[in-house]
């Protein structure tokens, strides 16, 4: 029987099946010990701790090293390739739409509708007043340019060998320190692997699936065929040496989901491979030392799959995208992706005048799987890049007529064919838009006290004395007597089993219990609830706007909510309604408002070229009688929970961002100690979080909070 030592084994496939093992374990539903997330942390936070100090050394020794003929020669062609290596990954990520079925798109309900995005400031994000505060808060551009700066500044000192000696020194001495941190990555990636499927909640796949099988299969193509087939085919490099090269920076940057880590790995292992193909050649091993760290902030490698999300993200929601729209995405995204990602979807869904609502999607594919294959592209783009570099400067290239040949035949029909077979596999799935039933299908988060429901108002009920106080009329009998108003999502509404629910509807159970009474709701319209108010028919009804046209109607609690101004539009029409000035300056324009939103003073001053029209009601706007309305004007909360029972119509917050409306509970007028108590009550539940819960389970969607 033989036996294989631990230390034969390379570190490559140590990490490999150290993930594998973790994977397992934790997809197995083992207990995630707090020992476990802390060593995941733990390995992460090393090898972040020199990742910048390594940009930062290598280009000042690697740029100052230079002189100034050889960088001016190694910038052009480091620009030139550079170019070229962009728009060969763009070549495959525009093809990548291919793979999308011809499913009926919706979108899901979010609170980030209601997000507007803020402005890239490239100038901020790249020149840094502060090169300390730039360190101490790791904005990568402003350092690298910082460092290149440095770099720059020691090309024409004559004197310099002892300050790049000294520099030297301190960048090897962080190499060596990521070299004995990589020695514990099999430790390391086990407890991200099995901490990464402990915490895999797979409901968050739905809908996200062809975006990650897309994302997957485009990342594979590039990684392992057409960059590694290009470089075999136009250098003397060859395929295995380029993928040995990258292996373990690929393999950490996957486990790792990050590029920023596995830096220092990436510039040491080109610069062997460099140096044994070029031995002769003066700093040519220093190309790794300068392009890598700057490939970090270049809007490169992985950074460009964030075009593939904008793609998806339009086709999900259903818009329309022209060729023009490909070209505005290519010239007005990719200088968007200078910062991180993260920063810049907001602005890229905007391209396409995708709601924000898809932002969640984005956050969540990319904490999933998506961001570990971002980084892999980076490690792959950023490993060839320097080798391309330095056999510019060698004069090196050489094309091997056979493999170009066979290269650009077989590579484009299998990626053709790949992304088309997925589109046939996932057309192949039953698909059916399930964003309302998850919806109406919700019940009350916390406890809830015995109910009643009535669906209208009772006869007499204006004769009720109204002189007995609230609180006191509510011991008397018994219980709180609600009324909540007809279509009013997500605030109250009835679920799948016909229960009363929703946001309000859950508040009320909270002060029943803390009244120690039961309730009794009634369904009213808008134009009933002041004189049921006044007459003590109702103890109090559920939330409104808190607007001049409200606030003379009732005596209203304090607030204890808000929404932003939102409108509701066909998804087709969404790019008209992206500016309030552009909106308000439309002669032929008609919006709905529904009444309790519909501040008349205040549309009257605004609204001088188009029309606005008061509805009672939201349902209104959907039916074909008024198909002559363009869009309506509401609150953003209720748009989303609309337009999950009206998928084909979307939620747009126009720029700029308007201050947006409190909700309050309206009571009766003259009852000064009932509003002193919700004063209080209100209070109380914002400070315990009470109310906080609630608005992020049934305003925002958030099932995690159901135990």
């Amino acid at each position: 029987m033989t036996t294989v030592k631990l230390s034969k084994i390379s570190l490559s496939s140590q990490i490999i099946f150290a993930m594998a093992i973790g994977l397992i374990i934790g997809s197995f539903g083992v207990t995630l010990y707090a020992m476990v997330n802390h060593l995941a942390d733990a390995f992460v936070m090393l090898l972040q701790m020199t990742a910048l100090p390594y940009i930062a050394l290598s280009l000042m020794v690697g740029i100052g090293g230079l002189s100034a003929s050889k960088a001016k020669s190694a910038l052009k062609s480091s620009v030139i390739l550079v170019i070229l290596l962009i728009a060969l990954m763009l070549c495959f990520i525009l093809m990548a739409p291919l793979s999308f079925p011809n499913w009926q798109s919706a979108e899901f309900y979010s609170a980030n509708t209601i997000k507007v995005s803020q402005e890239l400031n490239l100038v901020e994000l790249f020149i840094p007043s502060n090169p300390f505060n730039a360190f101490a808060n790791a904005v990568i551009p402003s350092v690298v340019f910082f460092s290149v700066f440095i770099g720059v500044g020691l090309m024409p000192i004559k004197n310099k060998r002892q300050t790049l000696a000294v520099l030297g020194n301190l960048k090897q001495s962080v190499s060596n320190i990521s070299n004995l941190v990589m020695r514990f990555a099999p430790v390391g990636v086990f407890c991200i692997g099995w901490r990464a499927a402990a915490t895999l909640d797979a409901s968050q796949l739905d809908g996200l699936m062809i975006y990650v099988a897309s994302a997957l299969v485009l990342a594979l193509l590039l990684c392992f065929v057409v960059f590694p087939a290009l470089l075999a085919t136009i250098t003397p490099f060859g395929y295995r040496a380029i993928l040995k090269a990258s292996r373990e920076a690929m393999i950490t940057a996957f486990a790792t989901g990050s590029f920023f880590v596995v830096i220092p790995i990436i510039v040491e292992k080109t610069k062997q491979l460099i140096a044994s193909q070029y031995p002769d050649i003066d700093n040519v091993d220093k190309v790794s030392d300068v392009i890598v760290p700057i490939s970090y902030s270049l809007p490169v490698g992985g950074k460009l799959l964030s075009l593939l999300f904008v793609l998806f993200a339009a086709w999900f929601s259903g818009a329309y995208i022209s060729f023009e729209d490909y070209v505005k995405l290519v010239v007005m995204g990719i200088p968007q992706l200078f910062g991180t990602s993260t920063l810049a979807m907001q602005n890229l869904l905007e391209l396409f005048n995708v709601s924000h609502s898809m932002f969640d999607f984005f956050i969540v594919s990319e904490n999933l799987v998506v961001g570990r294959l971002s980084a892999l592209l980076s490690v792959i783009f950023a490993s060839c890049l320097p080798l391309l570099v330095a056999t510019s400067m060698a004069k090196a290239f050489r094309i091997k007529k056979k493999a170009l040949i066979r290269n650009l035949a077989i590579i484009p029909l299998l990626s053709v064919f790949a992304f088309i077979s997925l589109k046939f596999a996932f057309s192949s799935i039953s698909y059916q838009y399930e964003g309302y039933a998850k919806f109406i299908k919700r019940d009350f988060l916390m406890e809830s006290v015995h109910s009643k429901y009535l669906a209208d108002v009772q006869k007499n009920s204006d004769i009720v004395q109204p002189f007995v106080g609230v609180l006191t009329r509510i011991k008397q009998r018994g219980f709180i007597r609600v009324g909540y108003f007809r279509d009013d999502l997500p605030y109250s509404f009835h679920n799948n089993n016909g229960k009363l629910v929703g946001f309000d509807i859950e508040i009320m159970n909270q002060l029943a219990i803390d009244l120690n009474v039961s309730l009794e709701f009634v369904k009213i319209f808008r134009h009933q609830a002041e004189s049921l108010l006044s007459s003590g028919y109702l103890d109090i009804t559920t939330g409104v706007p808190v607007i001049p046209d409200n606030m003379m109607r009732f005596t209203l609690t304090m607030p204890y909510s808000e929404q932003n101004l939102a409108i509701i539009v066909k998804d087709k029409r969404r790019a008209e309604f992206t500016h309030w000035d552009d909106i308000l300056q439309r002669d032929d324009l008609i919006l709905g408002i529904p009444e309790n939103f519909y501040y008349e003073k205040a549309i009257a001053k605004r609204f001088t070229h188009g029309k606005a029209w008061e509805i009672s009601t939201p349902r209104l706007f959907f039916k074909p009688e008024f198909s002559h309305i363009d869009a309506m004007l509401f609150g953003a909360a209720a748009s989303s929970a609309w337009t999950l029972l009206k998928p084909s119509y979307t939620v747009v917050v126009p720029k700029p961002e308007l201050a947006p409306l409190y909700m309050a509970f309206p009571i009766n007028k003259n009852d000064h100690s009932f509003e002193l108590f919700m004063r209080n009550w209100i209070s109380m539940k914002q400070q315990n979080k009470t109310i906080d819960k609630l608005f992020n389970y049934w305003i925002k969607g958030d099932m995690s909070l159901v135990k």
